[in-house]
């Protein structure tokens, strides 16, 4: 059956948001790029993306309900229905389920008693399961309304979730400090965070994940290399000689840019065949 069009927002709400809407369209010369962050600021006033919000921005935008749907239902990060204060995240991607997020996530279900995308009975965590926190070097990692808790375990992960049900103090491993899902929009549509001290907390990424850029920076040793044939570590020559393999020698794709018939001889390839040819 059709549905009945939006409700809208009570005239006190619609003025308050249609101020930080037009501030938020102002930042970008194609008014239709601040969709995003105004449905950010629609999820910030309801905890989730209404049909009302949906309504709002497609009349702030000029566009029609069906786009604005078309990008809520495309990003994980809105929400469509009612959740919690706290979303929990527990990523489940290769290295994070391997070092334990798959036990944390199915020990929090039971915990909760939830299942993946839903709430607690009291309204305050909602739990799901997140492909990747791009947070690999601090495996498992959970992730609380986007700040990150590193190197977690079933029983930290648990007690994590029972402080934030009782209203205790929580603290990120880094980053600024917990605020409520509420809160966290309003910031990610792009207003300023005023609580004291959360702008200059700050929480970089680990010592693994800053090889490149300490390599890049000459700050770290010659990497030491590894022929892929003769299996003996070397070290880079120090007079910038290139080394010239022999005919016999088979270099990795990896050692040098190559073709591929070069760099494995046993599947060569030849030029890529125009379509129809």
């Amino acid at each position: 059956m059709p549905q009945l069009p939006a409700p809208d927002y009570p005239d006190d709400v619609r003025a308050r948001l249609e101020a930080d809407g037009r501030e938020i369209i102002a930042r970008y010369p194609d008014s239709r790029s601040a969709l995003l962050p105004l449905l950010h600021l629609v999820q910030a006033e309801e905890g989730h993306v209404t049909r009302t919000g949906q309504q709002f921005c497609a009349d702030l935008l000029d566009l029609t309900t069906a786009e604005v749907a078309a990008v809520v239902t495309f990003y994980t990060m809105y929400r469509r229905r009612p959740s919690g204060d706290y979303q929990v995240g527990v990523c489940t991607n290769t290295l994070c389920a391997v070092m334990g997020g798959d036990a944390i996530f199915e020990e929090l279900q039971e915990h909760l008693a939830v299942g993946n995308g839903e709430t607690t009975d009291d309204g305050k965590v909602t739990l799901e399961h997140i492909e990747c926190n791009a947070a690999c070097d601090f495996a498992p990692v959970v992730m609380v309304n986007w700040e990150f808790f590193d190197n977690q375990t079933p029983v930290s992960a648990k007690r994590l979730v029972d402080d934030l049900r009782a209203g205790r103090p929580v603290e990120p491993t880094r980053g600024a400090p917990l605020c409520s899902f509420k809160e966290t929009a309003r910031i990610l549509a792009g207003f300023p965070d005023e609580r004291p001290g959360a702008v200059e907390a700050s929480g970089g990424a680990g010592p693994a994940s800053l090889v490149g850029l300490r390599l890049a920076r000459g700050e770290a040793a010659p990497a030491r290399v590894v022929h892929p044939r003769e299996g003996g570590p070397h070290t880079e020559p120090r007079d910038g000689a290139v080394h010239d393999p022999s005919p016999g020698e088979h270099l990795s794709s990896h050692d040098a840019p190559q073709d591929t018939s070069a760099s494995d001889p046993a599947h060569p390839a030849g030029p890529t065949a125009e379509e129809g040819e």
